[in-house]
């Protein structure tokens, strides 16, 4: 005999491109759980992290299309489709950690139009951000000369800014990363500092340049129609966890780039290494232009970029009071 319960069952499937001891596959394993816990079981969620049912340049049409209920995916691996959200992570200068950068990139998904930031037809779960990238590098750089020359793995949104720096990018795969610098491929990275840790590249660089570059932005969906499916109880639900699982995603990540900057520093001897403010203001100077010409070219698509840029400075000061 079949109950209640089990008649209204529901289960959803949650994709996501990278491998399941990376910040967000953390959060999307904690999000189901909590999801479960408080539906008491009427809501089962099966996890795909590692691509394995979507991967990072299909996800979000694979949710429109039904393959996964739910995916999580970076905006910067589809910047035509979200160029006024991408906003959030493209700028460089921006000295935030990532507790602070997922409350602010989810408040300015809440307050801003769905069509504006390439959301609509979806229900956005939560959304988070990793911390800026930073230069990784195997000799210490603590000026604009230092880095000339320099061959720099870097993510996309950070080739202009390598280039601006004096450094030349390098497109690399994180898979290929790890290799490329073992062998002298390339001079350094830029990218979250946890990685040192979890990718061991601790073993392969030995300073970190204390100034804040672009980051990552990441987005959980659920296609609008199938949102609209399920029933009221459950809807309230995950609306409660949006905002909290875009907290906890930041609070983890910090929490563990301490943990990996420690373990670098007794391990491998990294260290960090500080511009002098004179220093830091001709790195400014110098990704200033970047910023302008990002915010100007998101401008003359008629979206709001300058506005989202100023309310996204609001919001890091109101989130940075104690």
């Amino acid at each position: 005999m079949v109950t209640s319960a089990q008649a209204n069952e529901i289960k959803l499937n949650y994709a996501f491109f990278a491998p399941a001891q990376t910040f967000p596959a953390v959060q999307m394993d904690r999000w189901a759980e909590e999801l479960h816990r408080r539906t008491d079981g009427q809501v089962s969620v099966n996890t795909f992290p590692g691509g394995t049912l979507l991967s990072a340049s299909n996800m979000y049409d694979g949710v429109q299309s039904g393959v996964a209920d739910i995916g999580l995916s970076a905006t910067s691996y589809e910047p035509a489709r979200f160029p006024l959200l991408n906003l959030a992570g493209s700028l460089t200068g921006i000295d935030v950690n990532s507790t602070v950068a997922s409350q602010v990139v989810y408040d300015l998904i809440q307050e801003f139009p769905a069509d504006q930031l390439g959301l609509e037809g979806f229900k956005v779960i939560t959304a988070f951000t990793s911390e800026p990238g930073y230069l990784h590098s195997q000799i210490p750089v603590d000026s604009l000369d230092d880095i000339q020359g320099q061959e720099i793995r870097v993510p996309g949104d950070a080739t202009e800014v390598v280039e601006a720096l004096g450094g030349v990018p390098v497109g690399l795969g994180q898979a290929e990363t790890g290799e490329a610098l073992q062998a002298g491929v390339v001079d350094g990275y830029v990218g979250s500092r946890e990685t040192l840790m979890d990718l061991q590249y601790a073993r392969s660089v030995q300073y970190i340049t204390d100034y804040p570059l672009t980051n990552v932005v990441f987005v959980a969906v659920m296609d609008r129609q199938r949102w609209e499916s399920l029933p009221e109880d459950v809807q309230q639900v995950i609306d409660e966890l949006g905002a909290e699982m875009a907290h906890f995603a930041g609070d983890y990540l910090d929490g563990h780039i301490e943990e990996s900057l420690t373990w670098a520093a007794e391990e491998h001897d990294v260290e960090t290494v500080t511009l002098s403010d004179q220093e830091a203001a001709r790195w400014t100077e110098q990704l200033e232009p970047i910023n302008e010409s990002r915010l100007a070219a998101v401008a003359e698509m008629g979206l709001p970029a300058h506005e989202f840029h100023e309310r996204m400075l609001e919001l890091i000061e109101d989130y940075r009071q104690p």
